[in-house]
């Protein structure tokens, strides 16, 4: 006011129609996306092809083995299905691994392992041989499921963190369609021929994503964690929306860290650390009520998201279709390339939404769209189960009801999973924590995908599905009641919504009174455009 200019603050000069306003009191504007973060991201993320390829393949290919090598379905379900138990190996060893070797080389580990996984399938002269290669392949595609999101999570800057995150389940869908298109394009050639190439094709995308990853930075989190300041600087100032945010970044990275915050050397002496050990203390034996919360939420998403028969349905989709009343092998796996093609084209549709509508009310939409298709779907392949005509109205409904089922699960609980449980644990926990969730992830699709046809035969197809459905319903209000929303938050500011279980809802309350309180101070960083990294701001 001393100085003589009120229109500095907003307020009307006479004979003026316009108003000059304070910039920072104007809402910040969104960020250009990261492309250099988004390069990166897409690079990790790929690894994750790896288990969608073989996903898919096997849907088809299990048909043609079961053929050639002459086995039973008891057979068929556990040499489909074990792959997800060996990668239990891969998960539980890439926590200590990714902490030792880097995400980065972690991820050139999982390449390397699924390709050599891959020619062993494709060679494979018997059924025993033909395990030995999903056992080696198995721990490949462990390692990837584990450390493609984490790496991404922890390059990504906070305003697309979640569409950036969203990328691994983007490349899983998109490798469940190469399968499927794998099995259409070689079903023609020779019995013995045809489903030893759709399995030892898998090998081709691993080579290039090795060599692609290798040119890839090291995540700023594991450089911070080997004293690397110098170097976790410049990744972040190239990974983050501005220097601001940089600076931020790193200053919670090296508060997580132990680092002092005036310390600013390129290189610390970090100390000693246990491999492991106390993370896993913390973890299990001596949790605290956040890092319980975390690990409820982090564990129980992994849980929902396969026992809700995601895998059955994607992996048995030949054998769904063939019991609606499809008989031509031509037509059973063109049906299953239009459940790829639905799949892949909703979770690109996710990724746009995540960062835009939040967690939440993606998750909880998706998941009672999934509660009413695998309704309608147990209830038509149930009339069909009953008829002793072919009904090919029940079978268009059925087709329809695992392709609004393959919908719904993609727009929200397929990348949500991944993505909201790669952002809420705290760095110290991360790996480790990670990896129980992927751990929780594929024990659960193991014994749905080793028991899903002897399951089908015992309580009808039908009930199978209702099943489904009833853990779903389950799902949903767990969602509802435990698990908070997460948009905009940063990842080491994320256990302060953590804690408090049942209750929140009112700690959301008290941090959005906050937000208004220091919002109409003017400080904080109103001005700096980054107002997207801290707790108080939900909204990109």
């Amino acid at each position: 006011m001393a100085d003589g200019k009120p229109q500095a603050i907003g307020i009307p000069v006479s004979g003026q129609n316009n108003t000059t306003r304070i910039p920072a009191f104007d809402a910040p504007k969104k960020p250009k996306r990261n492309m250099y973060a988004f390069a990166c991201a897409i690079l990790a993320s790929m690894t994750s092809i790896l288990l969608g390829y073989d996903i898919g393949v096997m849907s088809g290919a299990g048909l043609f083995i079961q053929k050639d090598l002459k086995i039973s379905d008891t057979k068929l379900e556990v040499l489909m299905g074990i792959l997800n138990v060996y990668s239990l190996i891969g998960s539980a060893a890439a926590g200590r691994t990714s902490d030792w070797i880097g995400r980065r080389y972690t991820i050139v580990l999982a390449s390397v392992l699924f390709f050599v996984g891959a020619v062993l399938m494709g060679f494979a002269p018997n059924y025993a041989f033909l395990m030995g290669g999903r056992f080696v392949a198995g721990v490949g595609v462990g390692y990837a499921a584990m450390i493609a999101p984490v790496y991404t999570a922890e390059v990504s800057p906070a305003s697309s963190r979640g569409f950036l995150s969203s990328f691994p389940e983007v490349f899983i869908n998109a490798g469940i369609l190469l399968g499927y298109v794998s099995n259409y394009a070689f079903s023609k050639l020779p019995l013995h021929l045809g489903w030893r190439l759709m399995l030892g094709a898998g090998g081709i995308p691993s080579v290039f994503l090795a060599l692609g990853v290798l040119v890839m930075p090291e995540s700023p989190r594991w450089l911070v964690l080997q004293g690397r300041l110098g170097d976790a600087k410049r990744v972040l100032d190239r990974m983050s929306d501005s220097k601001e945010e940089a600076l931020l970044r790193l200053a919670d990275i090296k508060e997580a860290a132990g680092i002092p915050e005036e310390c600013n050397d390129d290189v610390v002496q970090m100390t000693k650390r246990s491999h492991g050990e106390d993370v896993w203390k913390e973890l299990l034996l001596h949790p605290t009520p956040t890092v319980k919360h975390i690990l409820i939420a982090g564990i129980g998403i992994h849980f929902f998201q396969q026992t809700s028969g995601i895998d059955a349905v994607v992996l048995y989709s030949p054998k769904i279709f063939k019991k609606a009343g499809i008989t031509d092998e031509d037509m059973l796996l063109l049906c299953t390339v239009a459940v790829g093609v639905v799949k892949t084209m909703f979770i690109l549709v996710a990724t746009f939404l995540l960062d835009r509508v939040g967690r939440r009310p993606l998750l909880l939409t998706s998941v009672a769209g999934m509660i009413l298709s695998l309704a309608s779907l147990g209830m038509f392949l149930t009339i069909i189960d009953q008829s002793t005509k072919k009904l090919y109205w029940a079978l268009a409904l059925a087709i329809t009801s695992v392709l609004a089922y393959v919908a719904t699960f993609s727009i929200g609980m397929g990348p949500i999973t991944c993505v909201y449980s790669s952002e809420i644990f705290p760095l110290r926990l991360r790996a480790q924590g990670m990896s129980m969730g992927v751990a929780m992830n594929r024990v659960m699709s193991g014994i749905i995908s080793m028991t899903f046809l002897s399951f089908s035969k015992a309580i009808t197809i039908g009930g199978a599905f209702f099943f489904f459905m009833g853990v779903a319903v389950v799902g949903w209000v767990f969602f509802y009641t435990l698990l908070p929303e997460t948009q905009g938050k940063t990842l080491e500011e994320m256990q302060v919504l953590f804690g408090t279980f049942f209750r929140w809802r009112t700690t959301m309350k008290e941090l959005e009174k906050n937000k208004r309180v220091t919002g109409t101070d003017g400080e904080g960083d109103q001005g700096n455009g980054n107002s997207q990294i801290h707790m108080g701001t939900a909204k990109n």
